[in-house]
């Protein structure tokens, strides 16, 4: 999508969407209820053990964290049994994933290998990692979920429009539930292309029309209610419905989104935050980890709406996404730790 161009997804009669599974793999970050702050900073996912296992052989980093992501949020939604059995419609689940630099690393390897030994070096085992939706697939195939599939390298707004493109899927009737994730590994190619050091992080959420989160007894966290990706965060934010009538409790958003921001209901918002300052250079995981914030925000009991931007001046566009509290959501009582 260009910069000039505006879309738009929120419709009163569109089938209403709502999250019910979160799971994290980040260091150092037990629950998503600490991304409220202050970030416990110890803890969580440890990469050095949570990234072994039989499973996980012949993977790259980024598909190993987003299988650990993906387990927990399926745990999280009711959706696995005790042994990890996908237990929803495998047929109509759909993975959806973003990531901007996600494989970068096994690429380079294989670019590097073409170049020492030509192809011939190349291993039929590390070739696959080399598909831009490797990590989807991955996903897909661990649940055996037959649903669409795909993968979204959109830049810094990548998150945020992952999660519109999946629910979607859903409102149009292309899925009945969909695993979202949003990953970008920690590794000397990432550290390269960034400038600054990298981060592990991943983020998996569940989403599910309401009626089919309600007949199955699954607890709402939130609704995705507007979506919007912009030229400036204005028209975004009139896209996506924000308005003064509904006003936001919680704005997730970095500084150079909140310089943008002008005057108006905005400020009026009771708190900000910014993942990236906390956490680190974020990329395509940052948009499914503000879903994940703006959850604990709403089931904490907070007054409000929550808005999630990304993007700004500095880029190509702006997307903004307003998250609602769901009829059902009740106040936030989840235990510290995402394993299952």
């Amino acid at each position: 999508m260009n910069a000039t161009s505006t879309t738009r997804t929120r419709s009163p009669n569109a089938r209403e969407v709502v999250v019910t599974g979160i799971g994290l793999a980040l260091p150092g970050v037990a629950t998503y209820g600490d991304l409220l702050g202050p970030l416990p900073g110890e803890g969580g996912f440890d990469p050095a053990t949570g990234l072994s296992g039989r499973e996980l052989r012949h993977k790259d980093r980024a598909s190993r964290l987003a299988l650990r992501a993906a387990e927990f949020a399926l745990h999280d939604a009711g959706l696995t049994d005790a042994d990890t059995t996908f237990t929803g419609a495998a047929d109509s689940t759909a993975v959806v994933v973003s990531t901007n630099l996600g494989n970068a690393d096994s690429v380079c390897e294989a670019t590097d290998t073409i170049a020492t030994a030509g192809v011939m070096g190349l291993s039929p085992l590390g070739l696959p990692q080399t598909s831009s939706n490797v990590i989807a697939g991955w996903v897909a195939i661990r649940y055996r979920l037959r649903g669409p599939n795909l993968t979204v390298c959109n830049g810094v707004t990548s998150g945020l429009d992952a999660l519109a493109w999946a629910r979607n899927l859903i409102v149009a009737g292309r899925a009945e539930a969909a695993v979202v994730v949003g990953v970008e590994p920690a590794n000397d190619v990432v550290t390269k292309v960034l400038g600054e050091q990298s981060t592990d992080a991943a983020v998996a959420v569940v989403l599910e029309p309401a009626d089919a989160a309600a007949s199955r007894g699954a607890r709402p966290r939130a609704t995705i209610t507007g979506y919007a990706r912009a030229r400036n965060l204005a028209a975004a934010l009139v896209f996506a419905g924000v308005t003064e009538e509904e006003p936001v409790g919680l704005w997730l958003a970095d500084e150079a989104g909140a310089a943008g921001a002008g005057e108006g209901h905005l400020l009026a918002a009771t708190r900000r935050i910014d993942l990236e300052s906390q956490l680190g250079p974020l990329s395509g995981a940052l948009g499914v980890l503000q879903c994940a914030a703006a959850a604990a925000h709403l089931e904490g009991g907070a007054t409000g709406n929550v808005l999630a931007t990304a993007g700004g001046p500095r880029h190509d566009a702006t997307a903004a996404l307003l998250l609602t509290p769901s009829p059902a959501t009740r106040p936030y009582t989840q235990e510290r730790g995402q394993h299952p």
